[in-house]
């Protein structure tokens, strides 16, 4: 009888993530069966399993959490300011963008914002992969858009690595109060998002969507 993917003796990390590459619940680096040779931002953008404490992951952070405290510090009226600093933290790509303090981003490089974004008050963005929010898309206060996740297997949590999955939200979206974006959720255009729902998988466009886990309640 074939043995079960998951059944594997405890072992040292090397050993333990090799028979979970094995088993193809890793796909960290491998092409055509070979190693191939990435940074760990490479990995992690790919959503394969990587380190943090990557010394080009780490600079890269830090540099997000210097301009987030920036901008949090600035004159609230003070919009051209406002707006330099945001544009320098993520990559704005329409010419209107309106976000409310505080902030707070994982490392805004990897966040993508289209034509006349709105943000209220507390948002806070994971974005260890892409998080993409498409044209007049709108968020409540306190919104949370999550990319980053964690192994499920203990053993290979415990050794320090982590992952993460892109986060995608499309045109004239809006997300009330609360709401909480999983990784690796996509949300169709046009569609509202209930106050206070967990997404916990993708949304179509078009409709009305509420609860925890957030699922569907109308076509519009």
């Amino acid at each position: 009888m074939e043995k079960s993917k998951t059944a594997f003796k405890a072992g040292r990390p090397y050993d333990i993530i090799k028979r979970r590459k094995e088993a193809g619940y890793v796909r960290s680096g491998l092409s055509g069966g070979k190693e191939t040779d990435m940074t760990e931002k490479e990995k992690m953008l790919r959503g394969e399993l990587y380190r943090t404490s990557d010394p080009e992951l780490v600079a890269e952070h830090r540099r997000a959490l210097r301009l987030c405290r920036e901008y949090n510090d600035i004159d609230p009226m003070d919009d051209a300011e406002m707006d330099r600093v945001i544009r320098e933290l993520v990559n704005v790509e329409g010419k209107q963008v309106t976000v409310k303090q505080p902030i707070r981003f994982d490392y805004g490089c990897h966040t993508y914002f289209g034509e006349n974004v709105f943000i209220n008050y507390g948002v806070n963005i994971l974005d260890v992969c892409d998080v993409r929010l498409g044209d007049n898309v709108l968020l409540g206060p306190n919104v949370q858009i999550i990319a980053a996740t964690h192994p499920t297997d203990p053993k290979i949590r415990l050794m320090g690595l982590e992952c993460g999955k892109p986060v995608t939200i499309g045109a004239n979206v809006w997300l009330g109060a609360g709401v909480t974006v999983c990784p690796g959720v996509t949300i169709g255009e046009n569609t509202t998002i209930g106050a206070g729902s967990v997404v916990t998988k993708d949304i179509p466009a078009n409709c009305v969507a509420v609860g925890n886990p957030c699922r569907v309640l109308k076509k519009v």
